[in-house]
């Protein structure tokens, strides 16, 4: 009986979808917990040696400080520089970008062109226009820190900075998000089961 019914096709249904949803989960999770004390050394200790400033180093101590072990999402505003380069050199950092980003289960989550100059601004100046708007789902503070500390990245970032006239980049804490990626693949993965299992349930 029990071997019956480990070889019952609707066990494998959902065995096996359910088995790859919980070791995707592990990868697109952290479970290494917020930056450790020795972890927070080391990494200021590392930009200091990349020639950060104090400003900078103050910065990423707090945001190393404040963190909670769970994801994020940075919100980029764009606008490429008047220069015939600067497509290219954006496209340059991103060929570095990308594969780091998508190693650690980080991932672009939106991206769109701006269509009008902004409708509602208060308290800063110079930032009427943008040219476009990048949102990127971050596993961790940990996977952020990882990527920009790799010395390689010093250099592909002077792209993005030669490719911009200006540029906002503030990480955000998802109170709602629809777009997650877990939430997405259990979706699919609920329909094609459930189509499969119609069509076993037709023979």
């Amino acid at each position: 009986m029990e071997t019956a019914a480990l070889r019952s096709p609707r066990l494998w249904l959902w065995a096996a979808p359910g088995f790859l949803w919980l070791l995707f989960c592990l990868w697109y999770t952290n479970t290494s917990g917020p930056v450790s004390a020795a972890e927070r050394e080391a990494y200021l200790q590392t930009a200091a040696q990349m020639g950060w400033g104090d400003e900078q180093r103050s910065s990423i101590r707090r945001f190393m400080d404040e963190d909670d072990g769970g994801q994020f999402l940075m919100v980029n505003l764009l606008d490429l520089a008047d220069d015939p380069e600067a497509g290219a050199n954006m496209n340059r950092y991103m060929e570095h970008m990308l594969p780091a980003l998508l190693r650690r289960a980080c991932h672009p989550t939106f991206a769109g062109d701006v269509v009008h100059q902004a409708m509602d601004l208060a308290g800063i100046e110079g930032a009427e226009t943008w040219g476009s708007v990048g949102i990127v789902r971050y596993r961790s503070r940990r996977d952020l820190l990882e990527i920009a500390m790799n010395p390689v990245f010093s250099g592909k970032h002077d792209y993005k900075i030669e490719a911009l006239a200006k540029t906002i980049a503030v990480p955000v804490a998802p109170s709602i998000y629809l777009s997650d990626l877990r939430l997405l693949l259990l979706l699919v993965l609920l329909a094609v089961i459930g189509i499969a299992n119609a069509l076993l349930a037709r023979r």
